[in-house]
């Protein structure tokens, strides 16, 4: 419950200590597990102490325990090995500080961790943070390289005396860290995330020599993988030898068995890039050639047709058959004029014969009255009535007599 307190009525610092005290002595015992940084067990004495340290945080905890408690397993416990305390939390009040009292102490054994590692597999994968859709290519030339290993390690020497064999242009940024112990986990992700945020930085590579499954725990820890899966660099982890398989394989954008593979799936060859643009010139070359010769025996091929040789061939063997059409589309012709001609002439014959003009000049007249029409019956017309009368070689003008 919240205390209250005030600056006027303030609690001494024994009573917050006791207070304290009194909240953890609440907590009970509980199971905790760790890695062990520092072992003091004093010639004589009847307690031993230790401290405990999270792998993957800068977090640790003092733990102390009677000589028979530790003496059970000191045989299998040393530093840097994992293992599970039952303690009960304690709260120093002098000094106040939190230590653990162990009633007792198991080491962590391989079977657990690699059951523990299966675990935390199948849960990262069930997130997808090792689907193949996730993996970023390599770049085909990388101009920097980020390294993460050992500080003069043989992973290292590997990397660098490799890649700049294969290219010796290729440029490096190097990353020393712990590569195991309780420090590895944090300075790898630092690290990472330094390389990650350099624009430059083209593929980050995490190396590491070969080592006991203990060794290689830092490089299956949660927070190690999920940085790396988060990083926008694509990460080559080359941890170990062939048979090893840490969780940083799996969230990698490239496995490499070692680091002297990384090196060589990282950087390509000069020597070999140099065969195989001879290779692709000299097949470039022959595609031409091919190409070239076969199109001189098309044109050649071509060339050699009549029609080409003597292109006005075609045009003489069709000019006496024209010729011989337009005569006979002449002489038709001709005939279908000379027959209208005379179709005509003996029509033009036939209208003269039965035209008017022929009958006036036969010495008839027409009779007209005033208005034109013609008088066809006398009686039409009136005494006295003036008409006009048409001959062949004119008119002129009558009078009805009565």
């Amino acid at each position: 419950m919240a205390l209250n307190t005030s600056a006027e009525s303030p609690l001494p610092v024994g009573e917050v200590s006791r207070l304290i005290g009194g909240w953890i002595d609440r907590l009970g015992a509980v199971w905790v597990e760790g890695q062990i940084t520092q072992l003091s067990r004093r010639p004589g004495a009847g307690v031993v102490f230790l401290t405990l340290r999270d792998p993957s945080h800068d977090i640790s905890v003092g733990v102390t325990c009677y000589r028979q408690v530790f003496d059970a397993v000191a045989d299998v416990v040393s530093e840097g090995a994992r293992v599970v305390v039952l303690a009960k939390p304690e709260w120093y009040a002098p000094r106040g500080q939190l230590s653990l009292r162990a009633a007792e102490i198991r080491p962590v054994g391989v079977g657990e961790l690699l059951a523990r590692l299966e675990q935390l597999k199948k849960t990262l994968a069930r997130e997808g943070l090792f689907a193949p859709e996730r993996k970023k290519p390599l770049p085909f030339l990388p101009q920097l390289v980020g390294l993460v290993c050992g500080r003069a390690s043989a992973a290292e020497r590997d990397v660098l005396e490799n890649a700049r064999h294969r290219w010796p242009a290729v440029r490096f940024e190097v990353r020393n860290v712990a590569v195991q112990g309780v420090h590895a986990v944090p300075q790898v992700v630092q690290a990472v995330k330094e390389l990650d945020a350099i624009e430059d930085v083209d593929v980050i590579i995490v190396a590491r020599g070969g080592g006991s499954v203990e060794d290689l725990l830092p490089f299956s820890d949660e927070q190690l993988i999920r940085t790396v899966s988060q990083c926008r660099t694509p990460v080559v982890s080359a941890i170990g030898h062939e048979p090893d398989n840490p969780l940083l394989d799996h969230v990698a954008d490239l496995r490499a068995s070692t680091p002297t593979d990384a090196a060589k799936k990282v950087v390509p060859d000069v020597g070999e890039e140099y065969e195989r643009v001879r290779l692709l010139r000299d097949r470039a070359r022959r595609c031409v050639a091919a190409l070239v010769e076969r199109e001189e025996r098309g044109l050649a091929h071509a060339l050699a047709r009549p029609s080409i040789q003597d292109p006005h061939r075609m045009i003489d063997e069709r000019a006496g058959h024209v010729a011989d059409l337009l005569d006979r589309g002449r002489r038709c012709l001709r005939h279908q004029l000379d027959r209208a001609d005379s179709e005509l002439t003996h029509t033009h014959a036939r209208v003269v014969a039965l035209s008017p003009a022929a009958t006036l000049k036969r010495g008839y007249a027409v009779l007209q009255k005033a208005d034109g029409h013609a008088v066809r019956d006398p009686d039409e017309v009136e005494a006295g009535e003036a008409l006009r009368a048409r001959v062949s070689e004119g008119e002129f003008s009558v009078r009805v007599d009565a």
